[in-house]
């Protein structure tokens, strides 16, 4: 019997504002397609993260007036690219996303593993 794989951290990079208009319920839509996505990764013994997590209460408390402002440009990719830095792995899920192969092209550059499904990464439990 072999031993499980070990828990990997990692990042599930998706849209957030491509195709979205910059809609609400659209932009919400697509962090709830990463929450899933990050949800399924926890059930399976991993720990998730998202940049969205991070970056939208900073860019509220902020003042941030909406998507590609000032202060989302400032932070909303950085804290992305930052995150990518100390995680093992990328998940790329959904559509036409520049900033989520933006994070598939550092993780691969930097040597770390990209996943382009769910059931390619493996179970830890």
């Amino acid at each position: 019997m072999s031993a499980p794989p070990p828990s990997q951290m990692i990042l599930v990079a998706g849209p957030y504002r491509s195709g979205t208009g910059d809609d609400p319920a659209a932009l919400g839509a697509n962090v709830r397609a990463m929450n899933e996505a990050a949800l399924a990764l926890f059930r399976d013994g991993h720990l998730p993260v998202t940049g969205e997590a991070l970056a939208l209460p900073l860019l509220e408390t902020a003042g941030s007036t909406g998507p590609g402002d000032r202060l989302f440009d400032e932070i909303f990719h950085p804290i992305a690219e930052q995150l990518l830095a100390r995680c093992d792995a990328v998940l790329r899920i959904g559509g036409p996303s520049d900033g989520a192969d933006r994070m598939v092209v550092l993780a691969r550059a930097a040597g770390k593993r990209v996943y382009t499904d769910l059931v390619d990464v493996p179970a830890v439990r």
